[in-house]
């Protein structure tokens, strides 16, 4: 998927990334929820997927802007 098809929910972002650009999230044209961040090491999660990590206010945002 190209991030051009991507909406993107949350403004300037926050912590340590160049030009403001994450952490993110992004709502793809079916629907479904993208997340940028800081990659975690919580756990290790199941083949072919990945944990990131962003503040709490970042998903705060997205939430706001989706009308929930």
């Amino acid at each position: 998927m190209a991030r051009e098809g991507l909406t993107r929910l949350t403004g300037t972002g926050s912590g340590n990334c160049s030009k403001n650009d994450c952490p993110n999230v992004y709502r793809t044209d079916t629907g479904s929820i993208v997340v940028q961040g800081e990659l975690s090491d919580a756990f290790t999660p199941p083949r072919g997927e990945g944990l990131v990590e962003i503040p709490a206010s970042v998903l705060k945002e997205a939430v706001r802007a989706l009308g929930w």
